[in-house]
């Protein structure tokens, strides 16, 4: 998988997580609160409140990939980071769902799925 594929994926998840946070977070409150300015902080519910923690979440681990993808786009070809970085793309797009649905062992075991691709593509650096 090519550099310029691989972050193009990560920007189309990163665009999913904060349009997935705005849009419930709009649904939650109402658009006077969220054209405003802010001044207060907003109940954001049970769901909108996952859409945030979710995206806290992913915000976490965001930079270690750019970086892992990068570094490794300056190696030959490697299958054990091409595994890693779908491993970690796949693991975070089903988290996001997985998160708002509440379903707590689920978004364990994909964020373990993710975070297990990030170890593959630094493992890939070593060798």
């Amino acid at each position: 998988m090519s550099l310029v594929l691989t972050l193009g994926l990560f920007a189309a998840l990163t665009l999913l997580y904060v349009s997935a946070d705005g849009l419930l977070l709009k649904a939650a409150v109402g658009n006077s609160w969220t054209v405003g300015p802010r001044d207060t902080e907003a109940d954001r519910g049970p769901l909108a409140g996952r859409a945030r923690r979710a995206l806290s979440n992913f915000t976490e681990t965001a930079p270690a990939f750019v970086a892992l993808a990068v570094a490794g786009a300056s190696l030959p070809p490697d299958r054990v980071w091409e595994a890693g970085a779908l491993a970690y793309l796949a693991g975070r797009a089903a988290y996001l769902p997985a998160y708002l649905s509440g379903l707590p062992w689920l978004r364990t075991v994909l964020w373990w799925v993710a975070s297990g691709g990030l170890l593959a593509m630094l493992a890939s650096l070593a060798v």
